[in-house]
């Protein structure tokens, strides 16, 4: 049996423990770099309540107010390789999907889009969106994204109404 480590054995090993680990972040930056730096986003925003996501759901019009969540929520992962959802997280190889209702198509700031989706004149909607997810490649050619698409209708109709809700829609005013 080991004998027990005394408590300030204990605390310098865990500051050291810290120290090293911060190590494995980024260099620090200098002042010039900083400086430079951009500010950091404002909080993000809570994530809606189980309630709040049933609610939004509801706002919908056919076919999505009748959407699966938990599916969306599934058929999602296909797109997390690529894609982040919270507001002001980073780019991937595709763009970050916050807010995308409503907005023109190649219009998130910081992503390099294909000339065809720059020069498309979308704007995404559940309608557009669900002709882009059948399949990317023939909905608009010349676009970069490789993903292949979903062919199951009900599969896309439940991402959309699952996108809907976990990316800030807003439903529009009665």
């Amino acid at each position: 049996m080991r004998p027990a480590l005394a408590p300030s054995v204990l605390s310098v090993l865990t500051i050291a423990a810290a120290a090293a680990l911060t190590g494995c972040g980024q260099a620090p930056a200098s002042d010039e770099t900083a400086a430079s730096a951009p500010a950091p986003a404002a909080a993000a925003r809570p994530a809606p309540t189980p309630e709040e996501k049933l609610a939004i759901l509801a706002t919908l019009p056919a076919p999505y107010a009748e959407g699966d969540l938990e599916n969306g929520r599934r058929v999602f992962a296909r797109c997390r390789s690529c894609h982040t959802l919270p507001e002001g997280a980073p780019n991937m190889t595709g763009p970050n999907l916050w807010g995308v209702f409503g907005r023109p198509a190649a219009s998130h700031p910081d992503y390099n889009y294909s000339n065809a989706l720059k020069d498309s004149g979308i704007v995404w909607d559940a309608a557009q969106l669900d002709a882009w997810l059948a399949n990317p490649r023939t909905f608009l050619p010349g676009n970069k994204m490789s993903f292949a698409g979903i062919p199951d209708a009900t599969d896309r109709r439940d991402v959309i109404a699952w996108l809907k809700v976990e990316t800030g829609y807003t439903p529009p005013a009665a």
